[in-house]
């Protein structure tokens, strides 16, 4: 079963917002293009992807995945309508970084920076079409 909590309009605006900071600030740190700086740009994406799969399922659904396998996130955005399958894809994608990007003993390569980065924003750009429209 999968554990979720109640959100709507205004809590997706919250997490569309944090959603584009992640992402603003991934973009700088990747800049630097030091081993660790690629490691933390690509948490930082996968954060916003995360945050604007939840900004999505708040206004689509009215609810988002709040348990501890973030595997759950990718189930239940698939149900927003239209873009679902998509942001599903682009999710998953990104939780497959994220063990090594948070996690992992090594820095993460410069290629699974540039999906991760590309992953966060083919998010928040769908994001932004379900919320704002």
């Amino acid at each position: 079963m999968i554990r979720t909590q109640d959100c709507g309009l205004a809590e997706a605006r919250v997490r569309l917002d944090q959603a584009r900071h992640f992402l603003e600030v991934a973009e700088v740190v990747q800049d630097n293009e030091l081993d660790a700086s690629l490691s933390v740009a690509a948490s930082l994406a996968i954060l916003a992807g995360i945050a604007a799969a939840d900004a999505a399922c708040c206004v689509s659904l009215g609810r988002r995945a709040r348990g501890q396998d973030h595997r759950d996130a990718e189930r239940i955005v698939a149900d927003v309508p239209g873009v679902g399958a998509d942001m599903a894809k682009a999710l998953r994608r990104l939780l497959n970084l994220k063990d090594d990007a948070h996690y992992g003993m090594l820095y993460v390569s410069h290629a699974n920076t540039t999906v991760a980065l590309r992953g966060g924003r083919r998010l928040l750009e769908l994001a932004e079409r379900v919320v704002l429209s």
